[in-house]
C-alpha cells in the first residue's frame, strides 16, 4: 500500500509516517518502480502499535524499546513490565505537577477580584512582582 493508504488506515499522517521511518521506528519502505514508498500489512500493524504506545504517552525512545521487545518472541515479560512501571512513575509525577499548578492557579483566581479594578494577582504573579511573604 502507498503512504496515503497507510495514513488513512492507521490514522497517522504521512508526514509522521515519514518521520517514524527516518528515526527507525518503522523499517524503510520498499520502493516501487516510480520511486514511491510501498508499505506492507506488517507496517500497518507496526504503525498501529506505535500509535497506541504514543497515545499512552510513551517517549519515542521507549516506543523503540517496546518495539524491539514486541518483535522478540523470547523477550522476558519482566522487562516490559519494568518499562511500564517506570512510565507510570513519570505519569504520576506529571499528575502531581499538574495538580500543583492547578492549586496555584485556583488560589490566584480566587484572589483576583475580577472586576473593573486593574489589580490582578494572576498578572502580578506572572510578572514576578507579587509579594511572596
Amino acid at each position: 500500500m502507498n503512504i496515503g493508504k497507510l495514513a488513512k488506515h492507521s490514522g497517522v499522517s504521512a508526514k509522521t509516517i515519514r518521520y517514524y521511518e527516518s528515526i527507525g521506528l518503522l523499517p524503510p519502505a520498499s520502493r516501487s518502480a516510480n520511486g514511491y514508498r510501498v508499505f506492507a500489512d506488517s507496517d500497518l500493524r507496526t504503525l498501529r502499535f506505535i500509535q497506541r504506545a504514543r497515545d499512552l504517552s510513551f517517549s519515542l525512545k521507549d516506543v523503540l524499546h517496546l518495539l524491539s521487545l514486541w518483535r522478540d518472541p523470547g523477550r522476558p515479560s519482566s522487562e516490559v513490565k519494568a518499562l511500564a512501571r517506570r512510565h507510570i512513575k513519570r505519569i504520576d509525577k506529571h499528575i502531581a505537577d499538574l495538580q500543583a499548578m492547578r492549586r496555584i492557579l485556583d488560589d490566584l483566581a480566587h484572589r483576583c477580584h475580577g472586576d473593573s479594578r486593574p489589580e490582578c494577582p494572576i498578572l502580578e504573579t506572572l510578572a514576578g512582582s507579587e509579594d511572596k511573604s
